[in-house]
């Protein structure tokens, strides 16, 4: 099968496009036929080889922790999946990625797939579907009624989470650049501040329930944004490098989001999609072959909303 892996550490060269032996299915695994994956930021950062604490990898090592694809081989003592069968799923993060033809997934993190988008699309969900999703309810148990920010909102996370928040009857005021701030108002921010033009706190004259920071700030500004939250509020910070700020005199909590898979939250993501309740936004489509160059194209910035990759282009 064709894979894209990585030998070593390193730039965004070290990615090779190549032949790889198709993976076999052990116990509690079932082996997909990828439809297509995703590329998410921390596919760089373990490239990169700034993850080998958290994230151990062993290489070679194939990318891409989102999968949408079809069952094609059960192992031993996998019930409830059939092969033929269309599921999504947020891989493991120490194993081989989608960045390739054929995967194999844990059975238990698999759910199925959305009946309303196209298959490849729905790669655009696991990761940041659920990044969203344990932001706003695990953490800050966002309520309605309450006012949430959330800070870089242009981005594929922030695109869930602003309809996630809208849907809980949230207040929903929200932070983008020009080029996103029309399609973060589509899907439902009641207010949208364009970050680039102004300071964030001078604009939020009423207090927020709960602020989610989605963008890589200046850790200055990160803390600025605590004022804005009233008694007893929350801050969620995915930043991981950055810690959450608080302010324990006025019982604001910061909490740092290490994202994980949970197939039941992801099968509540797919129902949301299926009534026309969530939006499945994809940017861009590119071949797998293409998936080096991708990556290279994130260090320069050019990059905005999801991509998914897909084995068969």
């Amino acid at each position: 099968m064709k894979a894209v892996r990585f030998h070593e550490y390193g730039d965004p060269d070290v990615l090779r496009y190549e032949d790889a032996e198709q993976p076999v299915p052990g116990a509690g695994r079932v082996r997909i036929r990828v439809a297509a994956t995703s590329f998410n930021s921390v596919d760089a950062n373990i490239r990169g080889g700034f993850m080998q604490g958290p994230i151990p990898v062993e290489l070679p090592h194939t990318p891409g922790l989102d999968v949408a694809g079809t069952v094609d081989a059960l192992g031993e003592g996998v019930d409830g999946i059939a092969v033929g069968d269309e599921v999504i799923g947020f891989l493991p993060m120490t194993g081989n990625g989608a960045a390739a033809e054929y995967v194999l997934a844990p059975a238990e993190i698999l759910t199925p797939a959305p009946k309303s988008i196209p298959l490849p699309d729905a790669a655009a969900l696991p990761v940041v579907g659920l990044t969203a999703w344990q932001a706003l309810f695990d953490h800050a148990k966002l309520t309605a009624g309450q006012r949430v920010l959330i800070n870089g909102a242009g981005g594929a996370v922030g695109g869930y989470a602003v309809q996630l928040a809208k849907n809980a009857g949230a207040h929903v005021i929200a932070t983008a650049s020009p080029r996103s701030s029309e399609r973060v108002r589509t899907v439902g921010a009641d207010e949208v501040i364009d970050h680039t033009a102004t300071e964030v706190p001078a604009v939020v004259t009423e207090p927020v329930d709960v602020v989610l920071n989605l963008a890589p700030v200046d850790p200055a500004q990160l803390a600025a944004l605590v004022a804005l939250i009233r008694p007893g509020g929350v801050l969620v910070n995915t930043t991981v490098w950055m810690p959450a700020p608080a302010d324990e005199e006025r019982g604001v909590r910061g909490i740092d989001l290490f994202v994980r898979s949970d197939a039941e939250q992801l099968s509540r993501l797919v129902a949301l999609i299926d009534r026309g309740e969530l939006r499945v936004d994809v940017a861009e489509r590119v071949p797998l072959a293409e998936l080096p160059a991708l990556h290279a194209r994130t260090t320069t910035g050019a990059l905005s909303g999801k991509v998914i990759v897909l084995p068969g282009a």
